[in-house]
């Protein structure tokens, strides 16, 4: 069970982390977590080509090393990438040394220059934060796609990432295996619905 949505008292908690862009432009920000790996990647790429739209691909160091002609694709698209650590540490499970030596690992293996962190599971000790916010801006979300669930359905993953994004949204869907199903319906389909209404979708801003 989870929101599709971040509540504004989470927000109000964390702060100092960043869950949407504030602006009144017609921007919104797409963001894909966990690849790059062939095929999934590659549809994500395709589809956001496209629809001339840009995204933000939170990257795993080991995908990176195992696939790094699709991350090299990513960079060629003019997309941004930020780190996601380089085996999917959860940090609430994980302690602090293990946990920042995993970001570093992930960091050299991006070799391209990012400020941008995602814990994976959104999980993130207060110690651990302090560390990795002397140079990266820890980056969450504001709109849940769930297209990672097996209990939300293509549809649902549309209708809901519709209904609650809005100017400036961080809106967060994954280049897994897992959610690939409900991503390949939701994605383009949520590219169209809001091109139609003006809006652009771009990187997001190094900070």
């Amino acid at each position: 069970m989870f929101l599709h949505y971040s509540p504004f008292w989470l927000k109000l908690l964390y702060s100092s982390y960043l869950w949407r862009v504030p602006t009144q432009e017609k921007k919104l920000y797409l963001t894909f977590d966990d690849g790059p790996i062939p095929d999934v990647t590659e549809f994500v790429l395709d589809t956001l080509q496209q629809f001339k739209a840009h995204a933000t691909f939170f990257c795993i160091g080991d995908n990176v090393r195992k696939y790094p002609a699709i991350f090299e694709k990513i960079l060629q698209g003019r997309h941004s990438v930020g780190n996601h650590t380089y085996n999917h540490l959860n940090g609430w499970k994980t302690n602090d040394e293990t946990y920042l030596a995993n970001i570093d690992q992930c960091t050299r293996q991006l070799n391209t220059h990012t400020t941008l962190f995602r814990p994976p599971y959104g999980r993130i000790k207060p110690s651990q934060a302090k560390a990795v916010s002397i140079d990266k801006k820890i980056v969450m979300w504001d709109v849940l796609s769930g297209d990672y669930s097996p209990d939300v359905s293509p549809e649902k993953c549309l209708r809901k990432t519709i209904r609650y994004a809005k100017k400036g949204s961080i809106i967060l869907f994954h280049d897994s295996l897992k959610a690939q199903h409900n991503l390949r319906y939701a994605l383009p389909r949520v590219l169209g619905h809001f091109g139609a209404a003006g809006y652009q979708f771009e990187v997001l801003p190094m900070w």
